[in-house]
């Protein structure tokens, strides 16, 4: 390989891989600032917690489609398109004139970071020699991992310092330049079969696509706007069992396509269903502790955004430490005890930052998101490759899908209960004990659908 080839790969390393790390960020970065969001625009309690789902939602409904767009219409185009995407929502939220507007472009950002996500994972691949993939990986998941430790932090400083509408410009002028780069340095590619773009395009599930996206929006916003409009009126009800409804049906007609938005028929594969339940609670987690211990430290203790964002980056930060030692403890023990144990860990944790609350102890909810963070790594690490491993080879690209999908989901439903059960009962100790039972719940899943001979070592 000259010299000229190689910069080229690590220049387009270097691209995908920002651009990834923007789009975790954003997963962190706006909860900190929502107290100031919501007094700046004059938005309602429930209305500002719409500005973190919003974007999870439509990252939920079309990550699994991301990457089976970027084989019929190739990586580069689907790639910049979502790019696109990402810096249009970026520029409208950061200019938005009222809440509606900030939440719309909250959920463009969320079409663009499902369409980047996976697409920035098969250039690499596509683009990097098999012998150099794990440094490349490697340099992926270090962006990625300081992006969203440092989010809360960075939401803060520019909240407090500047405004919170610096949050999203940040997005625009990198995102720009990487899409930029991977123009230039990306070669056109066709669809995965020569001729049949158009046609497979044509025959893309698009009913699926639109029983999921409603469906889970119906369930979404019933869940969400149960605090403001009460559970017993028509327009909970509706959205509600008309969501329900749908996912039903979505279910039903995806199991009888050849070629669904998403392979239902997986879930069927013990290991793989009970992996990804672990990874919906995985991101639940990670949600609630983002936004809520952010939002209780803000409302309950005072603490200026900084303050909030220097916390929470706190139960972060020993993730970059540990992560390393997780990998090393599943190769040696496999998946399903540090599987287990991380989760019981993590349950604990989350009830102990519960109690913490009720004694307004900002020194015991440190100390314990230090527990919970240092631990969070043996539960995607133990679990990826137990789920991923169950799956036939043919099928580990619609199996990623699923599992992105299943997990952005979990975000999405902290939220949509989150919100709503702290807006009803104003208690921070529910939630978090409420969240750390569930966890608890999990463990004992992973525990008895994570197969033994899915577990050993490789």
């Amino acid at each position: 390989m000259s010299a000229t080839q190689e910069n080229r790969h690590w220049w387009i390393v270097a691209a995908a891989s920002l651009v990834l790390g923007l789009v975790v960020l954003d997963e962190t970065v706006v909860g900190v600032a929502l107290p100031t969001i919501r007094a700046d625009l004059g938005m309602t309690e429930v209305a500002s917690h719409w500005v973190v789902n919003a974007y999870l939602l439509t990252f939920t409904c079309f990550v699994a489609i991301g990457g089976k767009l970027g084989d019929l219409l190739g990586r580069r185009r689907v790639f910049v398109v979502g790019a696109a995407f990402f810096t249009a929502g970026s520029a409208v939220a950061a200019t938005a004139p009222s809440g509606g507007w900030l939440v719309a472009a909250r959920a463009v950002q969320g079409v663009g970071a499902a369409m980047t996500f996976p697409g920035s994972m098969a250039i690499i691949t596509a683009s990097v020699p098999p012998q150099q993939r794990g440094a490349a990986f490697g340099i992926q998941t270090t962006i990625a991992a300081s992006f969203m430790a440092s989010g809360p932090l960075v939401g803060g400083l520019l909240s407090e310092l500047v405004s919170w509408r610096w949050i999203f410009w940040i997005n625009v002028p990198i995102v720009a330049v990487a899409a930029g780069v991977l123009l230039m340095m990306l070669e056109p590619q066709a669809g995965s079969s020569r001729g049949a773009g158009a046609f497979g395009f044509a025959r893309f599930d698009y009913p699926g696509l639109a029983l999921m996206v409603v469906g889970l929006t119906g369930i979404t916003v019933g869940l969400m706007q149960s605090s403001d409009w009460g559970w017993t009126s028509p327009a909970i009800i509706g959205p509600l069992v008309g969501g329900c409804a749908l996912i039903a049906t979505f279910v039903a007609v995806e199991l009888k396509r050849a070629e669904p938005v998403v392979q239902l028929e997986l879930l069927r594969i013990r290991t793989f269903a009970g992996g990804n339940v672990v990874f919906a609670m995985f991101q639940f987690e990670k949600m609630i502790v983002f936004i809520f211990v952010a939002l209780y430290l803000q409302h309950a203790l005072g603490r200026s955004p900084i303050e909030a964002g220097v916390v929470v980056s706190i139960a972060i930060l020993p993730t970059l430490i540990t992560s390393r030692l997780a990998g090393a403890t599943r190769d040696k023990y496999g998946s399903r005890v540090p599987l287990t144990v991380a989760l019981v860990i993590t349950g604990v944790a989350l009830s102990a930052i519960g109690l913490a609350t009720s004694l307004h102890s900002e020194a015991a909810i440190v100390a314990v998101m230090v527990v919970w963070g240092a631990t969070m790594p043996f539960i995607a690490v133990s679990a990826r490759p137990a789920l991923m491993g169950a799956v036939p080879a043919a099928k580990q690209g619609e199996a990623s899908g699923i599992n992105l999908s299943v997990q952005m989901l979990g975000g999405t439903v902290a939220i949509g209960v989150g919100s709503p059960l702290l807006i009803l009962t104003g208690s921070y100790v529910l939630l978090f004990l409420l969240t750390g039972v569930l966890t608890l719940g999990v463990a004992a899943i992973a525990w008895s659908m994570i197969e033994r001979s899915m577990t050993q070592a490789a």
